[in-house]
């Protein structure tokens, strides 16, 4: 599988990643084995988690698996801390509290050090200066190699990257940031993608198959061994059943019927060769599902299909995106 740089560092993943959201709690262990040996196999290196994810069970599942069946070295592990299971708080920016997950992480997935460590969420509550001297720290201790944030609009991570940046002292530019990020959902194309792109800052797409409706899994029913079907993952997918989504996926499937290709490939290479990405962070249920997924890696969209699912997907762009001259 290819190899990308992340932003604007030395950092090399693969350019597409593995999720781990339902490790430990949909994923069992025998699951995440098949998953973590044939994304192995197929060159890929980025193994994205969180300490949340299943309560902490994904990280602990991924840990028992690292070394007895794929060697550590062969990894980039990227995980994330700062959200916490409170529905009045949802997120602890705090420095004492990203620390302290940084270390439980660690002992969870037992390593001495995490290659990308996210700040999954902004917090409103803790002054940006202290969330970020926890990256700072973590980085300078060696518990984690980059940095990086999730979730952050475009605001919040020109304003953090920038810090990082101009800052005195020893600061830790930022490496990546996560969001969602589809055919489905191309919101971050507002601002958050032009701050990245302007500050050498690496894309990792999330949910690049639009939750799986990209799939076309949903155009007729609700397979019934579907996230949609999900007790715990149907609000997920819910958003996106709608006409507007229903237009933009007959539009995959007669790009994929014309290419001789699935919704799935189309879909993914899209989003894996927009301008800024990194890699997308993918999700699947089984070996067959992410075998189906690795094989994007032959593709590349021609361009007259591009423009097409660019015109189908068009997000309504206004001021002060564009130029207020356009208007």
């Amino acid at each position: 599988m290819e190899q990308r740089h992340l932003g604007r560092t030395g950092l090399r993943v693969s350019r597409i990643g593995l999720g781990t959201l339902t490790w430990g709690r949909d994923t069992d262990e025998h699951d995440a084995a098949d998953l973590l040996k044939t994304f192995w196999e197929a060159g890929g290196t980025l193994i994205d988690t969180a300490d949340v994810y299943g309560d902490g069970e994904a990280e602990y599942l991924l840990g028992r698996l690292i070394e007895g069946l794929v060697p550590r070295r062969d990894l980039v592990i990227s995980t994330k801390a700062g959200s916490v299971p409170d529905p009045d708080v949802r997120v602890d920016g705090s420095r004492g509290h990203l620390l302290a997950a940084l270390d439980a992480s660690l002992a969870r997935l037992g390593t001495d050090y995490v290659d990308l460590w996210h700040i999954h969420a902004y917090d409103p509550f803790t002054p940006l200066e202290e969330t970020l001297q926890a990256l700072d720290m973590a980085v300078s201790s060696g518990r984690a190699r980059y940095a990086a944030v999730s979730n952050f609009c475009g605001w919040q991570l020109a304003k953090a990257a920038t810090w990082q940046l101009t800052a005195p002292g020893a600061r830790t530019r930022l490496a990546g940031t996560q969001l969602e990020y589809s055919l489905l959902q191309r919101g971050v194309e507002r601002e958050v993608l032009p701050a990245a792109l302007d500050l050498g800052i690496g894309l990792l797409p999330s949910s690049p198959l639009g939750r799986g409706v990209l799939t076309g899994k949903y155009r007729n029913a609700t397979p019934a061994d579907s996230r949609g079907a999900s007790e715990h993952l149907a609000p997920f997918v819910a958003p996106y059943l709608d006409d507007t989504a229903s237009r933009i996926v007959d539009a995959v499937a007669t790009a994929a019927d014309g290419l001789a290709v699935t919704p799935l490939q189309v879909a993914l290479a899209w989003v894996r060769d927009r301008p800024g990405v990194s890699a997308p962070i993918v999700g699947a249920r089984n070996a067959q599902q992410l075998t189906a997924a690795l094989s994007v890696e032959a593709l590349s969209l021609p361009d007259e299909i591009c423009r097409a699912l660019d015109d189908v997907s068009a997000p309504v762009h206004r001021y002060p995106d564009h130029d207020w001259s356009m208007l």
